[in-house]
């Protein structure tokens, strides 16, 4: 993949993951009443900026991180003047993990009772039902505050728990009444952290962090229990699929003597083989956030502009990245977390769903690169903040408990942007979104080369 100079976006971070699962006795689903989403209040278009995705050796399309949501709840309603915050209810205390094809998710939750007194324990929702329902998964004892669940495709949860400087990893599935669990074995390191599941939802990966080298470990799928298969040199973070069979992963990497940070590519079926990803600037911060199989549509975070912003790209293309003026908010960060699947050759057309989070809380936001033009909707009471799915044709499902509904979705179906190119019917109209805000010369290079490679069309440059 290659990437070149740019221009206008907001910050953000994002990670999904996807988790994988066994089933046991649950109780039956019902049927959900199903509603969509307000009206939008949203930004006026605004400028882009400029550089240029390649594809990275060995991956055929980028991947969609695991989410996914399926079920009904309450309208999402917009708010002109600013969307109220939901209400968490400390029923969050980590991530909200969705598996890739949305049947499942987990969620560490806790019994009521006074704060600092809560028991936690793991919790599967099930998704591709008529009705979205929880399956609670205590244990004899309750789980840490800090753990990490993920749920896999056969609806049971793995579950990572840090004991002394050891991390222990367990599939939990219930067994009628109760809950059984299948204990996988244990890593000597002070830290973990659960990487996005493979698209298939049948392999949970790790990362261990140190300062000049990082440990990537199958924890859940392999033969053996969890196994190291991989040492990258350098302190990696993040974690996104950039293709569906689960082959090509995506890591931010600050190199071993320092520096910034790179996205880069891991090449797991070919021994793990790590090759430039994102390169904007030489001196930039350039992470990958979240990457769509179908579209080729990259999210991605850089100080490149001379602060964090938040921009889009397409794998493979020779068309710079751009950053959306509508994008950058003053006094809240942006944070993408689901891109529309299905949009086969049409990134510009995907649906983007945002986290944003400001001084009121965290809200929606809804955007397409076409379009320009950032929406923006209250979350349901009680939204897992940064979790959500899209349908192929453009509905999001928010997944939100509150003291009505212990376990409920949300659907928002996209606002709709006028696109010039269809009215003037001229598809290389700069107005489409399409296009960086200032003129930029076409590419001298039509074709992925290495990042290290890549053309700077224009001075990366403060707004």
């Amino acid at each position: 993949m290659t990437v070149c100079a740019i221009e206008g976006g907001s910050a953000g971070a994002a990670a999904t993951a996807e988790p994988e699962a066994e089933s046991g006795t649950e109780p039956d689903p019902k049927e959900p009443g199903a509603e969509s989403g307000p009206e939008e209040y949203g930004a006026e278009p605004e400028p882009e900026g400029a550089g240029a995705p390649g594809k990275p050796a060995g991956a055929e399309a980028p991947g969609l991180p695991g989410a996914a949501v399926d079920e009904v709840g309450p309208e999402v309603s917009s708010a002109a003047g600013g969307p109220a915050a939901p209400a968490d209810d400390g029923t969050f205390p980590g991530r909200f993990t969705l598996t890739a094809d949305g049947a499942y998710a987990a969620r560490l939750t806790a019994a009521p009772g006074p704060p600092g007194e809560r028991a936690w324990y793991p919790e599967r929702w099930t998704l591709d039902g008529p009705e979205p329902y929880a399956v609670p998964l205590p244990l004899g004892q309750p789980e840490e505050p800090d753990a990490q669940v993920a749920p896999l495709a056969d609806g049971r949860v793995l579950i990572l728990r840090r004991v002394a400087d050891r991390q222990m990893f367990s599939l939990l599935y219930p067994t009628g009444p109760g809950t059984g669990e299948l204990p996988l074995g244990a890593v000597e390191c002070a830290e973990m952290t659960l990487l996005p599941p493979s698209p298939d939802g049948s392999r949970v990966y790790a990362l261990s962090a140190g300062e000049h080298s990082s440990s990537l470990w199958l924890v859940a799928g392999g033969a053996f229990g969890p196994e190291e298969i991989a040492r990258i040199p350098g302190r990696c973070s993040g974690g996104a699929w950039l293709d569906r069979a689960g082959r090509m992963l995506a890591l931010d990497r600050r190199a071993p003597g320092g520096g910034p940070v790179k996205a880069v590519a891991v090449d797991l079926g070919r021994g793990s083989e790590v090759t430039p990803l994102l390169q904007i600037a030489p001196g930039s911060d350039d992470r990958l956030l979240l990457a769509d199989a179908d579209s080729g549509l990259l999210l991605i975070r850089s100080d490149a502009p001379g602060h964090d912003r938040l921009g889009w790209g397409v794998l493979g293309s020779c068309l710079p990245v751009r950053f959306p003026e509508c994008l950058r908010l003053a006094d809240a960060a942006v944070t993408p977390f689901a891109v529309q699947p299905g949009q086969m050759l049409m990134p510009e057309s995907c649906a983007v769903a945002l986290r944003i989070d400001g001084a009121a809380g965290s809200w929606v936001g809804v955007w397409r690169p076409a379009g320009r033009r950032l929406h923006q909707f209250a979350a349901p009471l009680g939204w897992a903040p940064g979790a959500g799915y899209w349908s192929r044709d453009g509905v999001l499902r928010l997944p939100y408990a509150n003291g009505a509904t212990s376990c409920g979705v949300a659907l928002l179906d996209a606002p709709q942007d006028v696109e010039p190119s269809s009215v003037t019917g001229r598809p290389g109209d700069a107005e489409d979104g399409t296009q960086p805000s200032a003129a930029v010369s076409t590419p001298a290079v039509c074709k992925p080369v290495p990042l290290g490679q890549a053309p700077l069309h224009r001075a990366a440059r403060s707004d």
